[in-house]
């Protein structure tokens, strides 16, 4: 079981239709190992392209959660020096979604770091070679903590990472409201702050409540559990603590959250619901979303702007994909299909597609980061991805101006 998430990692060559690096985390080793090789005239998504590319999306392909969420890690924190290597790394298990998803409210603050994937039992090779690669600094506010370890694990989980030679904390619960209330409090201590603005989802729906990691990962608002009718005790001694002066965010339709729940929340502060009528249309809600008043949500109606896809079937890539709204080129996170954007994402897209005046130099530019192999996500619907990120001329004509070049080849956009 330990070893149920090995895998076994070709390194050397990552073959991609831009020039990508490939750090070194698949061997034993505590030097960076770049290494890139240009591709052929035909782009592929073979299995041994741990990061496939094309001019406006980027695949980190592998549908193996452990896996993602390391390649993930190498392409946002490279470890090269202390000013790109994360202060702390939060540990926890994909198959617990709950607890993984609460988690990521310590990516940002006080960690500065990635969520790496265990089992219950013990830690895969992949995880326990990134540790090593990471080398984490330690966060000055808590204690010089290198690794938090989340969730009700076993002993030999914190035992493997302590034998690295790292120092650790735990957060556990019994339950997920229980976890959630915990990490609420615990970023509260380390940081000496307790945000006012809070989302609430249900523990029982993935689909609507997912979404929720990529803005606790980029934001200090923590993500609250309830069921559908019912608020538990946890979630309720959580919100107390802002002393009936909340901002609470309702993550999914009364089908998701009841309207009782929705009424019984409002003891606690201001209540207000994101939603859609299925898991697409909530995701891009939310995306959409911004309240003027407390500044939550991520507002993003205009072009320029980054997202994260994720096939709805693969919920744990999602969590692992979850950094991708810390650094670089935040992204909040859309649900998509493995053949083609669902409606109602590929109408939000393209309401929000670049468009220049004079030149496609003056920006601005939209970007994708997609998770997933094939298997979750096709080359065709990357592929329609990347057609729908491509600035394009207000006037409809191609790159040139002055002359109708819309019949040139790789000119009609």
């Amino acid at each position: 079981m330990r070893n149920s998430l090995k895998l076994t990692w070709k390194a050397g060559v990552v073959s991609v239709v831009a020039v990508l690096a490939l750090t070194g985390c698949f061997k034993n080793t505590d030097s960076v190992s770049q290494q890139t090789k240009i591709a052929s005239s035909q782009p592929t998504t073979g299995s041994n392209n741990l990061w496939v590319g094309s001019k406006n999306t980027t695949r980190i392909n592998t549908s193996d959660p452990a896996e993602a969420a390391v390649l993930i890690s190498q392409t946002l924190w490279m470890a090269t020096s202390d000013d790109n290597r994360p202060g702390g790394v939060v540990i926890a298990n994909p198959k617990d979604w709950q607890t993984a998803l609460v988690s990521a409210d310590l990516i940002h603050h006080p960690n500065n770091g990635p969520v790496l994937f265990v089992n219950k039992d013990g830690v895969p090779d992949v995880t326990l070679n990134e540790l090593k690669r990471l080398k984490p600094k330690g966060v000055d506010m808590n204690n010089g903590i290198q690794v938090v370890i989340v969730g009700d694990l076993d002993q030999e989980v914190e035992d493997q990472i302590k034998a690295l030679g790292l120092k650790t904390d735990k957060i556990t619960g019994g339950n997920p409201a229980a976890v959630a209330k915990a990490i609420d409090a615990y970023y509260a201590k380390v940081t000496g702050d307790n945000p006012l603005s809070v989302i609430v989802g249900s523990m029982d729906s993935q689909a609507y409540t997912i979404p929720a990691v990529n803005w606790i990962s980029h934001m200090p608002e923590p993500l609250l559990y309830v069921k559908k009718d019912e608020i538990p005790s946890e979630t309720i001694d959580a919100l107390k603590t802002r002393g009936g002066n909340a901002n609470i965010y309702i993550l999914g339709p009364e089908s998701v959250v009841s309207a009782k729940v929705e009424t019984n929340l409002t003891p606690y502060g201001k209540v207000v619901r994101i939603a859609g009528n299925d898991p697409y249309e909530s995701a891009v809600a939310f995306a959409k979303y911004k309240d003027p008043a407390t500044g939550f949500g991520w507002g993003i109606t205009t072009p320029g702007h980054n997202f994260s896809f994720v096939n709805e079937d693969a919920p744990a890539l999602a969590l692992a994909a979850a950094p991708f709204s810390h650094l670089g080129k935040h992204a909040p996170l859309l649900w998509t299909d493995k053949e083609k954007l669902p409606d109602s994402v590929h109408t939000y897209v393209m309401s929000i597609q670049p468009k220049y005046k004079d030149s496609p130099t003056e920006g601005p530019y939209n970007h994708a980061w997609l998770t997933g192999g094939e298997n979750y996500l096709s080359v065709v619907a990357q592929g329609e991805i990347d057609t729908m990120l491509e600035i394009v001329s207000e006037s409809g004509e191609g790159h040139g101006s002055g002359k109708d070049t819309s019949n040139m080849p790789g000119m009609k956009h």
